[in-house]
């Protein structure tokens, strides 16, 4: 009689067991850039319950915040990343070059694969004593900056490439006049941290710079208070600035192996719902759900935005002429050294 009780108690644990591996799916790992920690942390757990609804399995989400640059060859290195929520177009296609992501991710999800995009502003303390009102403030003498290093974080691009833009259109093309305009914006940079949080570190917590180049969400929640003291902050939108998409893929090598590619897509598909959408202009991104975007048409300034590569060509050619090594940037860091 005890054995039967043991073995029909082992059956029993079994059985359990298996209904609570079949109620559950693997965890996923999103890797995202290095200011999107508040705002993941409220997507992950809404996905959760919502997947749960959905199908009735329970859902880790792992989560992983560094420059997006970074993030990409942590990646390539060996990262077992499911997803990327990214702010540069260029680190998911690096993953597409290595086999990691499908040649053609930007047609798999709508708006380019973008689900809210941002553009580059400028943070200034209270007063704005440095009396900021756009590009060409940036190359004064008695102006200090404080951005990510271009080499690691996609934010910190955004920011070159903004100033690059302004000198392109404000010298008529003139490349000798942009780059001496670009240089003289790089040569005020006081701290070139890895990514964009600890720019914002370095600005807001630190003491260092004048302006802190940002991302417009990582600026005006810095300004309302969120995680620094509120009222010290001014944000300046300039009249032009530059495109930035936060581009979002399957990392599919990884997806395929783990057979984790239906709850990975659906994690991304959801940040294009009508809720996540309005949940992203609290965080002051940019959206595209029509309803969203008219009912939230009063909190963003009128700026124009300029997509680099409807100027400056694709990525690629973006990429290779700035940003590799030997490009403008190295040139231009090295002036004057």
């Amino acid at each position: 009689m005890l054995k039967k009780l043991l073995l029909a108690s082992a059956i029993t644990s079994s059985l359990l067991g298996s209904v609570a591996a079949l109620a559950q799916d693997k965890p996923i790992l999103n890797a995202s850039y290095d200011i999107a920690r508040e705002l993941f942390a409220e997507i992950n757990p809404k996905f959760v319950a919502h997947w749960k609804a959905q199908t009735g399995k329970e859902l880790v989400i792992d989560q992983s915040f560094a420059g997006s640059s970074r993030q990409a060859q942590d990646i390539i290195q060996g990262k077992k990343v499911d997803t990327v929520t990214f702010n540069q177009v260029t680190d998911v296609d690096i993953l597409a070059k290595r086999g990691l992501v499908r040649e053609d991710w930007a047609q798999q999800f709508p708006n380019n694969s973008s689900p809210y995009y941002s553009t580059t502003v400028f943070l200034v303390r209270k007063g704005n004593p440095k009396n900021i009102t756009g590009w060409d403030d940036l190359a004064r003498d008695d102006v200090k900056l404080v951005f990510p290093n271009p080499k690691t974080s996609g934010n910190a691009r955004y920011s070159y490439l903004g100033a690059w833009l302004h000198a392109k259109d404000k010298f008529q093309g003139d490349e000798t006049k942009i780059k001496g305009f670009v240089s003289k914006v790089l040569h005020n940079v006081e701290n070139y941290p890895t990514g964009g949080r600890a720019a914002t570190v370095a600005f807001a917590q630190n003491g260092q710079g004048d302006v802190l180049l940002t991302f417009e969400s990582e600026a005006v929640n810095i300004a309302k208070g969120e995680e620094f003291k509120s009222g010290e902050y001014e944000v300046v939108v300039p009249p032009v600035s530059v495109l930035a998409e936060f581009p979002v893929a399957l990392v599919d090598k990884v997806v395929d192996e783990k057979g984790t590619r239906d709850v990975s897509k659906a994690y991304l598909d959801f940040q294009y719902t009508k809720d996540i959408q309005q949940l992203l202009t609290t965080y002051s991104y940019r959206v595209h759900n029509p309803e969203v975007v008219a009912a939230t048409a009063s909190q963003f300034p009128k700026i124009s935005l300029i997509n680099p590569t409807e100027v400056l060509g694709t990525w690629d050619e973006i990429t290779a002429k700035h940003f590799d090594a030997d490009g403008i940037l190295d040139q231009l860091l090295a002036e004057g050294r």
